[in-house]
């Protein structure tokens, strides 16, 4: 069974400290969805520590929900992160984000290999390499381009039977354009011009 992320964008409330204001400290203004819509575990693995196949340091694992969690966010994830199957609750900050190393790489694999059979049904496959690749995978992609080792972006190739691409496994790979991160980050960037870059954070749970 494959695991989902849920959350959303919180923000700190500037008025907090002041003796005008007297709500919530951190308000939700924006939920994950419809910012987010994918299963990628090198993402997850990369913020959260979550599945994290490909070996990455994570930035932010385990942390649990925010003690002042606002309700809106509370009401989605539950007051202890534990809403009917959710799990590994953690948040990070935008000022944590903003400042990640993105060619940071994987401790473990070089890249991630996906390839699609051309014929029907067509079948994805898709499998973490490092510098020396399996026989059988080799078989079933052929030889990839001579300068796939150096690749700092993602390439792509077809052979007679599959569509393959790779990714390098950087940070600024499996969090970059070709994701749906790049939206929840502009999100957070927005209101961190607001409210500051530590005044805004992502929070979330998986299942």
């Amino acid at each position: 069974m494959s695991t989902d992320i849920h959350g959303g964008i919180e923000f700190r409330h500037p008025g907090v400290d002041t003796d005008y204001y007297d709500g919530e400290p951190w308000v939700a203004a924006m939920d994950l969805w419809p910012l987010y819509d994918q299963t990628d575990y090198a993402a997850f693995g990369c913020l959260f520590g979550v599945r994290n196949y490909a070996g990455f340091q994570p930035l932010a694992p385990d942390r649990g929900l925010p003690v002042d969690l606002s309700s809106g966010m509370c009401s989605q994830l539950g007051s202890s992160g534990t809403a009917g199957d959710l799990h590994s609750a953690s948040w990070v900050s935008w000022a944590e984000i903003a400042s990640m190393d993105l060619v940071a790489t994987s401790d473990q694999f070089m890249g991630r290999l996906t390839w699609r059979t051309k014929s029907l049904p067509s079948t994805l496959h898709q499998q973490l390499v490092s510098d020396a690749w399996p026989p059988a995978t080799l078989s079933a992609v052929g030889v990839p381009p001579p300068n796939l080792h150096s690749a700092t972006e993602r390439m792509e190739w077809t052979t007679d039977e599959v569509m393959c691409t790779y990714e390098p496994l950087t940070v600024g790979a499996v969090l970059g354009p070709e994701t749906h991160w790049p939206h929840v980050f502009a999100v957070m960037k927005a209101l961190a011009g607001r409210f500051g870059d530590d005044g805004v954070r992502l929070v979330v749970a998986f299942d």
